[in-house]
C-alpha cells in the first residue's frame, strides 16, 4: 500500500469516529443542524388547519391573563400603595406573566407566518420575497387571496405597502406561475391570517398595558429606556429585586437573541446585544456608537434599579437626571473635532552662544576670511555690463578687480590732503559756514551791513558806544588767523609734532 493510500485510510478512520459520535453534546462535537430551528425544519403545507400548530390563543394561560389586563386597565394605580417588595404586588406578577406571554406570542406569529407563506406559495410564490416582513405578508395574503387583480388601485393595499412595493407585486402577479387555490385551502388562509393579526392586537394591548403601569412599579428605570424595555428586561431578570442585584456587563446581555431563532428574524443578529441595545435610546444614535451607548445605559439602568427597588424617588427625578448624564455624552461623542489651527513653530530655547575672542581667534579670521582681492572680485558695479572671466563660467566676472573705483553708487568723501573720511555731521557743518547769507541784524547796537545778493557790501559800522566807525569783523579774522595754525576746516590739527622733534639745544 503506498503512501497516498494509507493516509486516504486514516482520514476515513477519522471520519468514522466522528460519526460514531466522540464527542459529547456541547463540545466540539456540535453540528450545524443545532443552529437550524425546529419550526424550520417542519413543512406546514401539509397542515389542516392552523390551530392545529397555533394553540397559544385558545389556551387557558392566554384567556386568563387578557382577562386580568382587562380588569387592571379599569382600576386607577396610586404610588402609595406600593409597599414592601415588589414582587409581592399581584399586579407586578401579572406584568411579568404578560411580558413573557408577548415572547410567545411572537413565536406563535413566526409559526403562523411560516404556515400561512407554505400554503400560499401554490398561488402567489413570489410574494415572499418581494414582502419579507411577516405581518405585511399576512395582510396581504387576506387582501389578495385568489385573485392577484386587485393589487391595481386598491385603496386597502395601499395602507400596508409602499407605491414602490405594489408596484412590483402586480407586475410580478400578471407573469406568475402559480395556480388557483381551492375554497377549504383559501378559507384555512384566512383563518390563519384573523389568528395573526388578532394576535397582534393582544401584543400590542399588552404592551399598553404594562408601559401604563411601569411608571408605578418602576419610575426611574422607565424613564431611561422606556417603560415597555423598562418591563421586558424586568421580566426575564425575575423581578425587579433580581435586576438590581445583577451588574451592568449581564444587564446588558438581557434579551440576547440565540442562533436557533436566526431563521425567524427580519434583521441581521448582533451578538452580545439585549433589549437595552434595540431600545430608542441607544438606536438614535450612529451605528458605530451603539455597543459603546449601550454600556453606559446598561450601567445607569441598574442605578435606576436598585433606586425603584426600594421605592425611592417615586417621581422619576433620579431617572431624569440620569437621562440627562446620557445625554450629555451622547452629544459630547457626537461633537465635530476641533478644527487643527496651522501654528508656527516656536522660537528655539537656546541660549545665547559664547563667542571666542583673542589674538588665536583674530588670527583664524584673518587667515579664513576674505582677502582683498576676493573682496573686489565679489563687488560688483552699478548700472554695467561685466564680461564673463571665463568662457565655461557664464555670470563669473572680476568685479572691481583691477579697476579704479569703488563701485559704489554713494562714495564717502575724503579729505584730499589727509586722505581722511568726513562724516555726514561734519560734512552739514561745513555747508552751514560756506552759506552766504542776504544780511545781518544788528544785535547790542552794533549794526553792520551785509548784502553779498545785491551786489553792495559795507566791511564797516557805526559803534553807538564808541561813537566812532569800526570794522565788525576784524576780530574775527584775528580769531581764525590764529586758528588756522593749529586747526583746519576738517577738525584735524595741521601740523603734529612727532615724539623725539622739538628744541633740542640745551
Amino acid at each position: 500500500m503506498s503512501l497516498a493510500d494509507e493516509l486516504l485510510a486514516d482520514l476515513e478512520e477519522a471520519g468514522d469516529e466522528g460519526e460514531d459520535g466522540l464527542y459529547p453534546e456541547g463540545e466540539g462535537g456540535e453540528s450545524d443542524e443545532e443552529d437550524i430551528p425546529e419550526e424550520m425544519e417542519v413543512d406546514y403545507s401539509g397542515a389542516e388547519s392552523v390551530a392545529s400548530i397555533a394553540k397559544l390563543r385558545n389556551s387557558k394561560q392566554f384567556s386568563e391573563i387578557m382577562d386580568k389586563i382587562a380588569v387592571y386597565v379599569e382600576k386607577q394605580r396610586k404610588n402609595s400603595e406600593v409597599s414592601g417588595p415588589v414582587e409581592a404586588d399581584p399586579e407586578y406578577r401579572l406584568i411579568v406573566a404578560a411580558n413573557n406571554l408577548t415572547v410567545e406570542i411572537e413565536n406563535e406569529l413566526n409559526i403562523i407566518h411560516k404556515f400561512v407563506r407554505d400554503k400560499y406559495s401554490k398561488r402567489f410564490p413570489e410574494l415572499e420575497s418581494l414582502v419579507p416582513n411577516s405581518l405585511d405578508y399576512v395582510r396581504t395574503v387576506k387582501e389578495l387571496g385568489n385573485n392577484l387583480d386587485k393589487c391595481k388601485n386598491n385603496e386597502n393595499l395601499q395602507q400596508i405597502l409602499t407605491n414602490a412595493t405594489i408596484m412590483v407585486v402586480s407586475v410580478t402577479a400578471s407573469t406568475t406561475q402559480g395556480t388557483m387555490l381551492a375554497e377549504d385551502e383559501l378559507k384555512r388562509l384566512e383563518e390563519a391570517c384573523d389568528m395573526a393579526l388578532e394576535l397582534n392586537q393582544s401584543k400590542h394591548r399588552i404592551y399598553e398595558y404594562v408601559e401604563s403601569r411601569m411608571s408605578f412599579i418602576a419610575p426611574n428605570l422607565s424613564v431611561i429606556v422606556g417603560a415597555s424595555t423598562a418591563a421586558k428586561i424586568m421580566g426575564i431578570a425575575g423581578g425587579l429585586t433580581n435586576l438590581s442585584k445583577m451588574p451592568a456587563c449581564n444587564l446588558m446581555l438581557l434579551g440576547a437573541q440565540k442562533r436557533t431563532l436566526a431563521g425567524f428574524s427580519s434583521t441581521s443578529l448582533l451578538p452580545h446585544t439585549g433589549y437595552i441595545y434595540h431600545c430608542d435610546v441607544v438606536q438614535t444614535l450612529p451605528p458605530d456608537l451603539r455597543r459603546k451607548a449601550a454600556r453606559l445605559v446598561a450601567a445607569k439602568c441598574t442605578l435606576a434599579s436598585r433606586v425603584d427597588s426600594f421605592h425611592e424617588s417615586a417621581d422619576g427625578k433620579v431617572g431624569y437626571d440620569l437621562k440627562e448624564e446620557i445625554e450629555k455624552k451622547f452629544d459630547k461623542w457626537q461633537e465635530p473635532p476641533p478644527v487643527k489651527t496651522v501654528k508656527p513653530l516656536p522660537a528655539p530655547l537656546d541660549g545665547q552662544r559664547k563667542k571666542r575672542g583673542g589674538r588665536r581667534y583674530r588670527k583664524m579670521k584673518e587667515r579664513l576670511g576674505l582677502t582683498e582681492i576676493r573682496k573686489h572680485a565679489n563687488r560688483m558695479t552699478f548700472a554695467e555690463i561685466e564680461d564673463d572671466a571665463y568662457q565655461e563660467d557664464l555670470g563669473f566676472s572680476l568685479g572691481q578687480l583691477g579697476k579704479s573705483g569703488s563701485g559704489r553708487v554713494r562714495q564717502a568723501q575724503v579729505n584730499e590732503a589727509t586722505k581722511a573720511r568726513i562724516s555726514k555731521s561734519l560734512q552739514r557743518k561745513l555747508q552751514k559756514q560756506n552759506m552766504t547769507y542776504g544780511g545781518k541784524s544788528t544785535v547790542g547796537g552794533r549794526s553792520s551791513v551785509r548784502d553779498h545778493s545785491s551786489g553792495t557790501s559795507s566791511s564797516v559800522a557805526f559803534h553807538a558806544t564808541a561813537g566812532r566807525i569800526v570794522n565788525p569783523h576784524a576780530a574775527e579774522k584775528k580769531v581764525a588767523e590764529a586758528n588756522q595754525k593749529y586747526f583746519s576746516n576738517m577738525a584735524e590739527f595741521l601740523k603734529v609734532k612727532k615724539e623725539g622733534e622739538g628744541n633740542t639745544s640745551n
